[in-house]
């Protein structure tokens, strides 16, 4: 039997780092010539740990700044449609146009046609 003994451990119970302890560990691991491995063995942390302090890295919130969330939906309030003029009471140079889907558009002889086409199109997707 030899007469040489290796000692392995690891430290019980929960240790805390620091946002500074837990970057160089990052850069340790995952800098140009890191290894998560070695890493791990080296600072005595889980890889599990490792990935959690980098995914929160990557969002910011491991420095402390968590970025807004973008909202899920938005409210929106829906008000009575203007009343349009009836086709009888239109004035003099006034075209009016109502679409298959019931939508009125009124426009005036000076409408740009390459703009009212865009606008249609719009309106009948």
């Amino acid at each position: 039997m030899s007469g040489r003994i290796e000692v392995i451990s690891r430290i019980s119970g929960r240790r805390r780092w620091t946002v500074e302890q837990k970057l160089a560990v990052l850069r340790d691991a995952f800098g140009p010539d890191g290894c998560v491995r070695s890493a791990c063995e080296r600072h005595e942390v889980g890889s599990g740990s490792l990935y959690t302090w980098r995914r929160l890295a990557v969002s910011g919130e491991l420095a402390g700044v968590r970025k807004p969330k973008p909202p899920a939906f938005a409210e929106v309030q829906i008000s009575n449609p203007a009343l349009l003029p009836s086709p009888t009471s239109q004035g003099h140079g006034q075209i009016g146009i109502e679409l298959p889907t019931g939508v009125r558009v009124t426009v005036d002889a000076s409408v740009d046609a390459e703009a009212l086409s865009r606008v249609i199109g719009v309106l009948t997707r």
